[in-house]
């Protein structure tokens, strides 16, 4: 089974390479042996467009050659990438481009094509891949969870575990939850000089009124945030020190980018999100939040 950068590279350049061909979701979930709904939902958790629109665009976009460089008709060019009608075609493009084919012919119009993506190597980790950020505003939110202080030293074991722990037991006993498939992770409280922090596995919830005995609430206030999406080749609660360690790697160059438009705010809270619904084996879809400000 390929890990998740090999395998969205490769489904990368199948795209490429079968545009004419009527590459589809269908025919790479067979080829790489998943299931199609997976293949979808991991393109798009990846490069945040579904699979089917972004292989539109890049036959939409290679089919310019032939209408601009060459005498072929219009049907011509639809049947050659993967239009089974003229007017499929014709309405695609103008959705595309803002303009029908025969009038780009006509006007020499300039048009804005979608490029083909690219996974760059910074973003690649050992069993797993991490794509962003993205900066997005993310309303304020209740959460009740299990509150822990855990050392800096045993991450790598208290926080699978508390969070482990969490999932599968203690959650049960709250009410009135939120998007009960959803895990919220937070952190709070880096202490740096007595080398801990605060974590709260946790889920959302409508407020804050009844909070079980021996739970903590706590609000996430509006926030711009920096979010960055990880895709690895686990179960969600197996991920590890080293895993963390390289993901932040990747996070740390977009907080030293002297060129960027953010300050990252993550010393002060931060939290991890996963739609426990997402994972399919081998492959499980995280994403983590990290407030920032302007410059």
């Amino acid at each position: 089974m390929l890990k998740p950068y090999d395998l969205l590279e490769n489904i990368l350049l199948d795209i490429e390479r079968g545009i004419k061909n009527n590459i589809n979701a269908s025919i790479l979930s067979k080829k790489y042996d998943y299931s199609e709904s997976h293949l979808r939902r991991i393109f798009n958790f990846a490069f945040k467009q579904s699979i089917a629109s972004y292989i539109r665009s890049r036959r939409l976009a290679a089919s310019l050659n032939n209408l601009l460089k060459t005498d072929s008709n219009v049907l011509e060019i639809a049947v050659e990438y993967g239009f089974d009608y003229e007017q499929t075609y014709i309405r695609a493009f103008r959705r595309e481009f803002g303009i029908t084919p025969g009038d780009l012919r006509k006007t020499g119009q300039i048009v804005k094509i979608k490029p083909p993506l690219h996974i760059f190597d910074g973003n690649r980790l050992d069993d797993g891949v991490v794509f962003g950020p993205d900066i997005v505003m993310v309303p304020q939110f209740h959460i009740i969870g299990k509150l822990h202080r855990i050392p800096f030293d045993n991450f790598n074991d208290m926080v699978p575990k508390a969070g482990r722990q969490f999932w599968e037991n203690e959650r049960k006993q709250i009410k009135r939850q939120i998007n009960p498939n959803v895990y919220i992770g937070l952190t709070r409280n880096m202490n740096f000089e007595e080398n801990n922090f605060d974590y709260m596995p946790s889920v959302q919830v409508e407020n804050l009124k009844n909070i079980p005995q021996g739970f903590s609430g706590d609000t996430f206030g509006a926030s711009m945030c920096a979010r960055f999406r990880y895709i690895g080749q686990h179960y969600y609660f197996d991920i590890n020190k080293n895993i963390v360690s390289m993901m932040y790697g990747v996070i740390r160059k977009f907080a030293l980018n002297e060129q960027a438009k953010y300050v990252m705010l993550n010393e002060k809270y931060h939290f991890e999100m996963m739609d426990t619904r997402l994972y399919e084996k081998p492959s499980c879809l995280i994403e983590f939040y990290t407030p920032v400000s302007e410059k």
